[in-house]
């Protein structure tokens, strides 16, 4: 029993100091109204899109041609039984914004994860063993950087072909470099801290001075750094999207619905202006949100 109750302790002890950082964390970003007001946006987001069907079960490609161009219900001509109206199709498009926020959520998380994955493990080798490997991650970034992203996503996807998979790893090892380059310059100067060469003067090995006491230390920068990207690879996807090149069809995203709204940008201008306005809103959440991150977990902003 109280080799248990020892190695309890021992956990407490260990887990205390992040469990006091994550409270004064989450006190600082509760002082600060747009990151709440961020948070709080992008929350009502997950939680709808997650959510809807079990308030609005209507199918996204269901098709009624009678009711073609409907406009909004507050708008002359409307109808309750389509909220925010139907496209050429007769397709509702509240419904069709709905399945679009998850895809773009999905594809904005799931490849930014992507992307720290691999630009952490990256900046982490190259900035700490340096010299040749160090040269040749940077220079390999370099290319990437040379290279315009768009042009290598549609490249990319026209060989492997459109699907969310392969959407989200070309996003993901597209955008590694900024995460890469900046954890790179973070451990460049935290490999020379005197709790780094105390580990490695009394025989750690490399890869727990990488892992254990590197790593926790750059955790804050790409925690913010990945909540922005997450906007930048939304708007990506709407964007290749747009074009033909995001998630095939018929699945429903916001990119698409642009594109296809723009031909009755005249005669329909919701089938434009709904899905612009649901970036704007995802993305204007998100990016509150990752600003009240950094100034939370800034030191030197901290009861600013």
């Amino acid at each position: 029993m109280s080799a248990i109750h020892d190695t309890q302790a021992s956990l407490l002890e260990i887990a205390a100091p992040r469990l006091r950082f994550m409270a004064e964390t989450l006190r600082e970003v509760a002082r600060r109204p747009s990151a709440l007001i961020g948070g709080a946006m992008i929350a009502m987001v997950l939680i709808v899109s997650l959510s809807f069907p079990l308030f609005y079960s209507v199918d996204p490609l269901e098709q009624d041609l009678m009711a073609r161009f409907t406009p909004p219900v507050w708008q002359d001509g409307g109808s309750w039984h389509y909220p925010l109206g139907t496209d050429n199709l007769g397709r509702d498009v509240l419904v069709r914004l709905l399945y679009g926020s998850r895809v773009s959520l999905l594809v904005g998380f799931s490849a930014v994860l992507v992307a720290e994955l691999a630009g952490i493990l990256l900046g982490l080798f190259s900035g700490y063993y340096g010299g040749k490997l160090d040269s040749l991650i940077m220079r390999v970034a370099d290319i990437f950087m040379a290279y315009p992203f768009m042009l290598l996503t549609i490249s990319v996807i026209a060989v492997l072909g459109s699907s969310i998979f392969n959407l989200i790893l070309v996003l993901g090892l597209s955008d590694w470099v900024t995460y890469a380059r900046t954890i790179r310059g973070s451990v460049l100067s935290l490999k020379k801290k005197e709790f780094v060469e105390a580990s490695r003067a009394i025989g750690t090995p490399h890869r727990v001075i990488i892992f254990r006491h590197i790593l926790p230390n750059v955790f804050s920068p790409m925690l913010v750094l990945g909540t922005l990207r997450v906007a930048n690879i939304i708007i990506w996807e709407s964007g290749l999207s747009f074009l033909g090149m995001g998630v095939p069809p018929p699945m429903p995203t916001w990119g698409r619905m642009l594109a296809e709204g723009r031909l009755y940008i005249t005669d329909a201008w919701w089938l434009v202006t709904l899905p612009g306005l649901a970036i704007m809103v995802t993305i204007l959440s998100i990016n509150l949100l990752g600003d009240g991150l950094r100034d939370a977990l800034d030191p030197r902003l901290r009861n600013v």
